[in-house]
């Protein structure tokens, strides 16, 4: 734990205490109009599906050149370097998450010839894989092109120290049940209730939601990969440190659906995780408390319930 308070400490040394606040001040008037006025709600209401995937595409690219222009103390600087790259991939992050975005009538294609409720289950049990698959391959072409001379973005094999995550994850136990018991936080979760069309026709039904966990657990890997990976480690090449400011800023809007409190937290957790990414350049520290933390509000989720329908 000492690692990762040096981790923050020398982060908070290099990078300008002005620009964190402005960014901050940012990604906090954005919070401020999205739970006034719906930023997703709205967008998720559009139709059809490429107009909608056309305004998240705009929305996160408004978010994240914006992010990167009040982290940046020198401003354009990135933007004028004649970095061309840069500039590319700066335009195609935000296209690739908005794809993941927008809900995916792909998944029926595979589960037409199933009776209800099969069929539908399947579509939202291959939802999130065949999302994470698109994710990887884009992300691997772009791996190719210029950073394969390393690890894929911080996928690695190695789980050594692995223990200071675990203990992360263990702190957070309290929060997570203090959570528990509100109901902007019941409302949301267990996210296993997406499935509960089934109950009257599983057997036994604790598998079937088992495979949903697993299937929801997957979208942690491609949110990792993606935030803590491509946009630290990857971005890093040309904006050093100051990449990780941009990313949590990002991040955040993808939380605009979520509990207040929970897309307040996503903030600074996302800077947090995007340090120990950039100073180990392994995500696996972050998928593990990433992981731990979802299938914890799971539980959380589903005990709270519990409780308060027996009271």
């Amino acid at each position: 734990m000492k690692l990762f308070f040096r981790y923050l400490k020398d982060y908070f040394r290099e990078i300008a205490l002005l620009n964190f606040l402005i960014t901050t001040l940012f990604v906090a008037v954005l919070i401020f109009i999205n739970y006034l006025f719906g930023i997703e709600t709205r967008i998720r209401a559009i139709s059809p599906w490429y107009i909608q995937l056309s305004v998240f595409y705009i929305f996160f690219t408004l978010v994240f050149f914006a992010a990167y222009f009040f982290a940046d103390k020198n401003g354009f600087r990135l933007f004028t370097n004649q970095n061309k790259l840069f500039i590319i991939l700066l335009f195609t992050a935000p296209f690739i998450f908005s794809l993941k975005m927008i809900h995916w009538q792909t998944p029926s294609l595979f589960t037409q010839n199933l009776n209800y409720p099969w069929n539908k289950y399947w579509a939202i049990i291959l939802q999130l894989p065949l999302k994470l698959l698109l994710m990887f391959l884009f992300l691997w072409f772009i791996w190719k092109l210029k950073f394969s001379n390393e690890s894929f973005f911080g996928l690695t094999s190695s789980f050594s120290k692995a223990k200071p995550y675990f203990l992360i994850i263990l702190c957070l136990v309290p929060v997570i049940a203090l959570a528990s018991t509100q109901n902007d936080f019941l409302h949301t979760y267990p996210k296993v209730k997406n499935i509960s069309f089934i109950n009257d026709y599983a057997s036994p039904l604790w598998f079937w939601k088992l495979l949903y966990e697993i299937s929801y657990g997957l979208d942690f890997v491609s949110i990792e990969l993606f935030f803590r990976g491509f946009l630290v480690i990857g971005f890093a090449h040309f904006a050093g440190i100051n990449a990780i400011l941009p990313m949590a800023a990002f991040y955040c809007t993808i939380h605009f659906g979520k509990p207040l409190g929970e897309c307040i937290s996503s903030y600074f957790g996302g800077i947090i995780l995007g340090i120990i990414a950039y100073r180990t350049r392994s995500i696996i520290g972050g998928l593990i408390v990433h992981l731990g933390l979802a299938w914890m509000m799971e539980i959380g989720g589903y005990a709270g319930l519990l409780y308060f329908t027996s009271h």
